[in-house]
């Protein structure tokens, strides 16, 4: 994955000259890196419900971060390296929605002004948001046509139908980033999933989100800036606070998972405005860390999390803190102090190549549920019920353990807890063994397979679970998840 496998040179995409300005969110207006002389420019503006300011409001240009007073007005010294103005959606008011669906929270900054006014009228909501979900959808990642089309067809129905049964006016959704697999001008059918969902989602840049053949990282999120807005920012629902972080660095030819120092500056500015044990949940594409480092110890893992993760950390301390990545067409759950990292399984599975990743996760998305400031969450596969939460193999299907049965539990941490019974009498509780998935190696190991991506190969992981029951009469697999929910299979 830290190589790009597909350049994509042939399309000459820089890539707003490509789409033409009429398939951007702005009609007059491109958004560009600093590539002038640098000039000071201030910003006076209003947060606003029905004509009455709001008081303490963050408002940012993502390097300053100010409070509206008690008018609820703000005063920011910005200047023409930035692009936007936006603010951290507070609590209790609803989140508008652009054009194409995403979120709309930020405004463009005139560049040809030195002063100017910016106001942002809020509505609140319905009903309260101390209680909402929202979705984290990774890795749509669609290359062409066929996987478009896959896409609105067969994903983006399932979500909807998601979407109808949690019945929650206070939901919104996260396309946790790399959204196209390097064809910029997919954004177009990627935004027309967001409208189908009807609901504001919030985008996170990827790997493949970003513009090629540019000098540098700052240039490398035009194109994502001009459908999307800014690659980072917050907002709140309820009792907790939202961030995402843009955590993929270009260097050329390759990028890195990295943070930059304005980032963790403008996230420490951020985060003083947010009392300290409330819930904090950030979403990045490249993982901070995951459990591949130990099991693949001779890979290089620069493009696969974040090498300055450290400080991330510590400034989440004092905080009930979760991180949503993707990027890894894996599920992992990394528990690593005050810190939880969620690495989740894919919209796209393993490359729109069949039905899981190539860890064996169901190809997919997460749902999220907040009540206060607890966290609940599920894996739900397409095309699956959101309690098929494991899969059962027969003895010998495994080709490395041809003498036992084994599971797949893809959304497994610690916490959870798996038996198995047999004529109703529980015998035990299977051995986890890091290993791969033996559907995932039917499927992907070789060269020729599968068909669509031959690159695609089986990946160890760490939900991998192993037993030899006694008898098969009445055997029934239990497993009971962190917050007490029960799944249980009877194995025929």
């Amino acid at each position: 994955m830290f190589k790009r496998r597909d350049f994509i040179k042939t399309l000459g995409l820089t890539s707003v000259g490509y789409f033409g300005l009429q398939e951007t969110l702005f009609a007059n207006t491109q958004i560009t890196a600093q590539t002038t002389a640098f000039k000071p420019i201030r910003i006076r503006g209003r947060v606003l419900n029905d004509g009455k300011g709001i008081y303490r409001v963050v408002v940012s240009d993502g390097r300053s971060v100010v409070l509206t007073n008690s008018a609820g007005e703000f005063d920011l010294l910005s200047g023409s390296d930035r692009n936007f103005v936006f603010i951290s959606i507070p609590s209790g008011f609803e989140i508008k929605k652009l054009a194409n669906g995403s979120a709309n929270f930020f405004q463009i900054i005139d560049k040809a002004k030195t002063e100017q006014d910016i106001a942002f009228d809020l509505r609140k909501s319905g009903s309260s948001d101390e209680n909402h979900h929202f979705l984290l959808l990774s890795d749509t990642q669609i290359q062409n046509e066929f996987e478009a089309n896959q896409l609105l067809t067969v994903s983006a129905p399932d979500v909807q139908q998601t979407i109808k049964s949690l019945n929650d006016p206070n939901l919104f959704g996260i396309g946790c980033g790399d959204l196209v697999f390097d064809h910029l001008e997919l954004f177009k059918e990627y935004n027309q999933s967001v409208q189908m969902y009807d609901t504001p989602f919030f985008q996170v840049i990827g790997n493949h989100d970003m513009d090629l053949g540019v000098r540098s990282d700052e240039l490398s999120s035009s194109t994502f800036n001009n459908h999307f807005g800014p690659t980072y920012y917050s907002w709140n629902r309820g009792e907790v606070h939202y961030v995402v972080l843009d955590d993929v660095f270009y260097i050329g030819s390759k990028y890195i998972g990295y943070l930059s120092e304005e980032q963790l500056a403008w996230l420490e500015q951020d985060l003083s405005h947010v009392e300290k044990g409330k819930t904090v949940v950030v979403s990045l594409h490249i993982p901070s860390y995951t459990g591949a480092v130990t099991r693949y110890p001779d890979r290089d893992t620069i493009g696969g999390t974040v090498s300055n993760r450290e400080h991330l950390y510590r400034l989440l301390e004092g905080y009930n803190a979760h991180l949503l990545s993707g990027h890894t067409h894996f599920n992992d759950n990394m528990i690593m102090g005050h810190v939880y990292e969620h690495c989740h399984g894919t919209v796209c599975g393993a490359w729109w190549s069949g039905p899981i990743c190539h860890d064996g996760t169901p190809s997919g998305y997460a749902v999220y549920e907040a009540r206060g400031s607890e966290l609940k969450w599920k894996y739900k596969g397409t095309g699956l019920d959101i309690d098929e939460q494991f899969r059962v193999y027969e003895g010998g299907y495994h080709p490395d353990f041809p003498d036992k049965m084994s599971l797949n539990c893809w959304n497994y941490d610690p916490d959870w807890e798996i038996s198995w019974f047999e004529n109703g009498v529980k015998k035990g509780s299977p051995e986890k063994i890091v290993a791969k998935d033996p559907w995932s190696m039917e499927l992907h190991t070789g060269p020729a397979l599968p068909a669509r991506r031959a690159w695609v190969e089986p990946q160890l992981n760490d939900h991998m679970f192993f037993f030899n029951p006694d008898s098969k009469d009445n055997l029934v697999v239990e497993v009971k998840d962190r917050f007490g929910n029960i799944y249980t299979k009877k194995v025929v």
